[in-house]
C-alpha cells in the first residue's frame, strides 16, 4: 500500500475515560470485529489478558491492523490501544515512540484528568500530532464546553472545535459537523453503523456558526491561501478548510477536537475520517535520526521510502509459548521474512524466522513488510525494548526510549528448590518484555527483591509468576523504593587498597572529589550522568595510568548503584578523580575498581548521607460534604495540598503526598467517602526525608 495511505495512531488517555471502548468501536466498523465487544463484560478483543478481563483494565497496550475507506481511497490504520492506569505508563511511554499520531480521549463529564496530563506530555516529547475526542457524551453531567476549555487550560493546547454535541447526558442525539455544518445522527437500531444528515437545529444554529467561524479564523493561521481568500470575504471551501487544519495539525500547532459516545456507538466513525483528514502519514514525519552506533558523533537519518537501507525500532517484546514476539516499527528499508538483520545497540546479528501483522493475540502471517508497518517477529533473541534494528552493511542506532525509575519494592521468596530454578528464568523473561520492573537477588536474606511502578503493578507480576507462569512464591508487604544521596561537597578523600597474600599483592590508590549533582549540570558539563552518576576524570602527570581509570569509575558506580548506608542506589552525585599511586607490580584492574568503591563509601559518610522519598501527586475528586475530612487525611499523610479547583457540587484536590503514607490508600478514601471519591496518582519526584525518618528506615532495612 502506498506509505501516504497508512495512519500509525494509539488511543492514550486517563483510565476510565473509555479508550478501549472506543477501540473496540473502531474495529467494528473498519470491519475487522463482526460484533462488538465490552469491556464491562470482559469481551474486549484489545484487552485480551484474563488479568484485563477480570479487572475491566487495559494493563498492556494491544496492536491491531485495520482497513478504512474515505472519500473512495482505502487506507490502513495500525492501531494501539493503550492502558490509562499510571503503574502502566512504559506502555504508553513505548507505544509514543513509534507512533505518527495520536487520539487522546477525554471523559465529557470531567474534561482532563491528571493521568490525562502525563499522556499529553509523553506525546510532547516525542513529537505526536493528536486529535482530542471527548467520549461519554451520554454521561449524567456530561458538558461538552466545559471539557473543551479544559482542554486549553489545563493541557495549554490549542484546541479547535470541529464538532460539538446535539444535546448531552440521556438527551443526546447525534452531532454536529462544523465543517460541513450539518446535524449527523446514528441509528441505534444499526448499532451505529447508519448515519444520516439534517440541518442543524434551530437552538443550536447560533453556537454552531460561531464555532465555525472560530475554526475558519484559527485555520487562516495555518494556509496563505485560506487567508487572502477570508481578508476578501470569499467563502472557503471543506477542503480547504480541511487541508489548513491538517497543516496544522501534523506540525503541532492546533489540536482538532471531535465528540461522541463511543459505548452508545455515537460519533466513532466521523473520528476515523479525522484520523485519515489531519493526522499524518509516515511519509509527513521528519526523516527518522539516529547515529552512527562506532562513532555517536556522527548523526545520521533515514528517509521513509522502501529503497533506503533497512532501519527498525524494536519497542515490546512479548513471551509467549511459541517463542518471544518482538514488536518492531519498520522506518526504512524493507524487512523480508527469513532475513538476518544486526541488533546496532549489541552488534549481534539476529534473523527474522516469522513475521505477522497483529490483531490482539491473533497473528496474520506476513511475507515482508514496508517503511511505516508495526509488525511482530519471531526469531529474535537478545533483542530489548529501545534497540534498534538494521541492515548489516548500513548501521544506524535510533534514539532510545526513557524509562521511568520503580519507585515501589517487595520482597518474593520461591517455596521450593525447583520453585527457585524457575523464578530465576520467569523473573529474567518479565524483565525483557517490562522495562520498568526490577529485581534484584539479596544474598544476606536469600530474598529476591522485585520493583515496579506501584503497587497494582506488583500485584499483576506476582499473579503472573503464579498464574501463567506456575511459580509458587511467597510475597512480602510492598514498601517504598528510597535513593540515597549526599547533602554537602568533601574533597581528597582517598581509597586505598592493599592486599598482600605472598607472592604477587594487590595495590590500588586513588583519591577523589564528591559532590551533590543534577541532571542539568551534568548536561552543562557534557558529561555522563547514567543511573544519575557523573565521573570526570582530573589525573595529571600520569599518577595514575590510563588503563586503570575505568576501573575507578566502575568501581565507584557499581557502589552508588548499591548503596553506603540502606542498601539503595546513591544518586546525584559527582566523582571527581584527582591522584592517585600505583605499583610497578601489584596493581591491578581489580586494585583500583576496589581502591574507587572505598574512596566512594568514605566520601558519602563524610558528605552528609540522606534519603529521599518519592513524591506522588496525587489528584481527588470528592463531593463537597468530604472536602472538609479528606483535606484533614492528606494533611495527616505529611501531604500538602497544591490545589483545589471546583467542578459544580465536586470538589478537585491536587495534593503532593509522599508514597510511603499511600498504602491502601484507595480503600481508606472510599470508606471515608462511602465510595462516592475517587483518586488518581502519578510519581513527581524525590525529595529528602525528615532526619527523624531517616533513622527509622535504616534500622528498617538493616
Amino acid at each position: 500500500m502506498d506509505l501516504a495511505h497508512i495512519r500509525n495512531i494509539g488511543i492514550c488517555a486517563h483510565i476510565d475515560a473509555g479508550k478501549t471502548t472506543v477501540s473496540e468501536r473502531i474495529l467494528f466498523y473498519t470491519g475487522k470485529n463482526y460484533k462488538l465487544g465490552e469491556v464491562h463484560e470482559g469481551t474486549a478483543t484489545m484487552d485480551f489478558l484474563q488479568e484485563e478481563q477480570e479487572r475491566g483494565i487495559t494493563i498492556q497496550s494491544a496492536a491491531t491492523t485495520c482497513p478504512w475507506t474515505r472519500n473512495g481511497q482505502d487506507y490502513m490504520i495500525n492501531l494501539i490501544d493503550t492502558p490509562g492506569h499510571v503503574d502502566f505508563t512504559i506502555e504508553v511511554e513505548r507505544s509514543m515512540r513509534v507512533l505518527d499520531g495520536a487520539v487522546a480521549v477525554f471523559d465529557g463529564k470531567e474534561g482532563v484528568e491528571a493521568q490525562s496530563e502525563t499522556v499529553w506530555r509523553q506525546a510532547d516529547r516525542y513529537g505526536v500530532p493528536r486529535l482530542c475526542f471527548i467520549n461519554k457524551m451520554d454521561k449524567i453531567g456530561a458538558d461538552w464546553e466545559f471539557s473543551f476549555k479544559s482542554i486549553r487550560e489545563r493541557l495549554g493546547a490549542n484546541a479547535i472545535a470541529v464538532q460539538i454535541a446535539i444535546g448531552h447526558g440521556h438527551e443526546l442525539k447525534g452531532i454536529i459537523d462544523l465543517i460541513r455544518m450539518k446535524a449527523v445522527y446514528f441509528d441505534a437500531s444499526e448499532l451505529g453503523a447508519v448515519m444520516t444528515e439534517a440541518e442543524i437545529p434551530a437552538d443550536l444554529k447560533d453556537m454552531a456558526e460561531l464555532y465555525h467561524h472560530e475554526l475558519v479564523d484559527q485555520c487562516t493561521h495555518f494556509d496563505d491561501h485560506l487567508l487572502e481568500k477570508v481578508l476578501n470575504d470569499q467563502k472557503p471551501t471543506e477542503d480547504e478548510i480541511r487541508k489548513a487544519l491538517r497543516a496544522g495539525t501534523v506540525a503541532q500547532k492546533c489540536y482538532p477536537v471531535f465528540c461522541g459516545a463511543a459505548l452508545r456507538n455515537i460519533g466513532v466513525q466521523l473520528l476515523l475520517d479525522g484520523v485519515i483528514d489531519y493526522l499524518p502519514a509516515p511519509t509527513e514525519k521528519k526523516d527518522v535520526q539516529g547515529t552512527n552506533p562506532r562513532d555517536p558523533e556522527e548523526k545520521l537519518s533515514r528517509p521513509h521510502s522502501e529503497k533506503a537501507p533497512f532501519s527498525a525500532l524494536v519497542f515490546k517484546v512479548v513471551s509467549d509459548t511459541h517463542g518471544d514476539l518482538t514488536y518492531v516499527r519498520i522506518y526504512s528499508g524493507k524487512l523480508t521474512k527469513g532475513t538476518r538483520v544486526l541488533n546496532a545497540n549489541n552488534s549481534k546479528k539476529e534473523i527474522i524466522s516469522r513475521m505477522f501483522e497483529m490483531h490482539a493475540q491473533n497473528r496474520i502471517p506476513l511475507e515482508e513488510a514496508g517503511p511505516g508497518r508495526i509488525v511482530a517477529c519471531v526469531g529474535l533473541k537478545d533483542s530489548m525494548t529501545g534497540d534498534t534494528l538494521c541492515d548489516p552493511d548500513n548501521v544506524i542506532q535510533l534514539e532510545r526510549m526513557t524509562f521511568p525509575e520503580p519507585v515501589i519494592s517487595m520482597s518474593i521468596e520461591a517455596k521450593t528448590a525447583e520453585d527457585k530454578r524457575k523464578l530465576g528464568d520467569a523473573l529474567t523473561t518479565i524483565r525483557r518484555e517490562d522495562p520498568s520492573f526490577r529485581s534484584v537477588f539479596d544474598d544476606e536474606t536469600g530474598q529476591t527483591i522485585i520493583s515496579g511502578m506501584g503497587e497494582l503493578h506488583l500485584e499483576i507480576i506476582k499473579n503472573k509468576l503464579v498464574r501463567d507462569m506456575k511459580v509458587n512464591v511467597e510475597v512480602g508487604k510492598p514498601r517504598v523504593s528510597y535513593r540515597e544521596a549526599i547533602t554537602k561537597r568533601v574533597e581528597y578523600v582517598r581509597g586505598k587498597f592493599v592486599k598482600q597474600t605472598g607472592g604477587r599483592g594487590q595495590f590500588g590508590d586513588c583519591t577523589i572529589h564528591l559532590e551533590p549533582f543534577t541532571k542539568e549540570q551534568a548536561a552543562e558539563a557534557e558529561l555522563n550522568f547514567e543511573n544519575s552518576i557523573a565521573f570526570e576524570n582530573k589525573i595529571v602527570g600520569g599518577a595514575i595510568p590510563k588503563e586503570y581509570i575505568p576501573s575507578v569509575e566502575h568501581g565507584i558506580r557499581t557502589t552508588a548503584m548499591s548503596g553506603v548506608m540502606a542498601g539503595y542506589p546513591l544518586i546525584n552525585i559527582k566523582a571527581t578523580l584527582v591522584d592517585g599511586s600505583v605499583h610497578a607490580v601489584d596493581s591491578s584492574q581489580i586494585a583500583f575498581e576496589q581502591a574507587g568503591r572505598l574512596a566512594l563509601i568514605d566520601a558519602a559518610q563524610k558528605a552528609g548521607l540522606t534519603l529521599l522519598e518519592p513524591i506522588m501527586k496525587v489528584v481527588i475528586t470528592t463531593p463537597e460534604d468530604y472536602f472538609g475530612s479528606i483535606t484533614g487525611d492528606v494533611a495527616s499523610r505529611r501531604g500538602m495540598i497544591v490545589n483545589t479547583e471546583e467542578r459544580g457540587n465536586t470538589r478537585l484536590i491536587t495534593a503532593e503526598i509522599p508514597l510511603s503514607e499511600l498504602f491502601g490508600y484507595t480503600t481508606t478514601l472510599r470508606s471515608m467517602s462511602q465510595g462516592r471519591a475517587s483518586s488518581s496518582m502519578e510519581p513527581l519526584e524525590y525529595r529528602q526525608l525528615p532526619a527523624n525518618m531517616v533513622k527509622e528506615v535504616v534500622a528498617a532495612g538493616a
